[in-house]
């Protein structure tokens, strides 16, 4: 019978497959231009809420789910952990001027991102099957926390390093992060459409607002918002 990929692929997988391709271009691209770099990891998170409303609009296959969960993985597991890595790298100078020990610190905080997003999509898509059911800080989240950061400016290596950190350990704490509905993700998608276009103009409002809704949600959302 073979793969038939035409015929098992919706076109909600499709737009997830873009976020993969999108999401690795990102990572990549990291090496060369962070600017751009951030950019591309914000419209892999855009690609991400599209998918979500296609497959929910009835356009969905059999083998859907684990292709977004994968998809995660890489765009919002591994691609924000290379950007993380050469962030914190460049701010010591670079990987040849770095003393080992410090290039293997950094390495391994720079990876601890990825292996909790890892750990978070594997226990999720195993264990947890009520839709009440959202533990641990989504990884979509933490990348549009690091992204916007970066864009709004924030670029202290010591930030950094607490930041990345606490964000790692979010995605496996015991919280339910509640999913925003229709009315709170279609501005927020707006305001980080704005991001990713014109990140610089007036005086970088596009991303600085977007980080103070991502920060406002990872601290309050799993106590106060209500979720769709």
């Amino acid at each position: 019978m073979g793969f038939e990929v035409r015929r098992r692929l919706s076109v909600a997988d499709t737009v997830t497959l873009f976020n993969a391709v999108v999401g690795f271009v990102a990572g990549a691209i990291a090496f060369t231009d962070q600017h751009l770099a951030a950019r591309l990891i914000l419209l892999a998170v855009i690609a991400d809420a599209i998918d979500g409303i296609v497959a929910r609009n009835g356009d969905s296959s059999a083998v859907g789910p684990l292709l977004d969960s994968v998809t995660d993985v890489v765009s919002f597991g591994a691609t924000p952990s290379l950007f993380l890595y050469v962030l914190l790298t460049d701010a010591y100078g670079g990987i040849e001027s770095a003393h080992p020990a410090v290039f293997v610190g950094l390495a391994l905080l720079a990876s601890a991102y990825v292996v909790c997003s890892i750990v978070r999509t594997a226990f999720y898509s195993t264990y947890f099957d009520s839709p009440d059911e959202r533990p641990g800080m989504p990884n979509t989240l933490g990348s549009i926390i690091i992204a916007t950061a970066y864009l709004s400016g924030i670029t202290n290596p010591l930030v950094l390093s607490v930041g990345a950190l606490g964000l790692s350990l979010a995605m496996i704490a015991p919280f339910d992060y509640p999913k925003p509905g229709p009315k709170h993700a279609i501005p927020m998608g707006v305001v980080q459409a704005v991001a990713v276009v014109a990140p610089a103009a007036l005086f970088r409002a596009g991303p600085r607002a977007m980080l103070a809704i991502a920060l406002l949600f990872f601290a309050l959302g799993p106590w106060f918002y209500p979720g769709e």
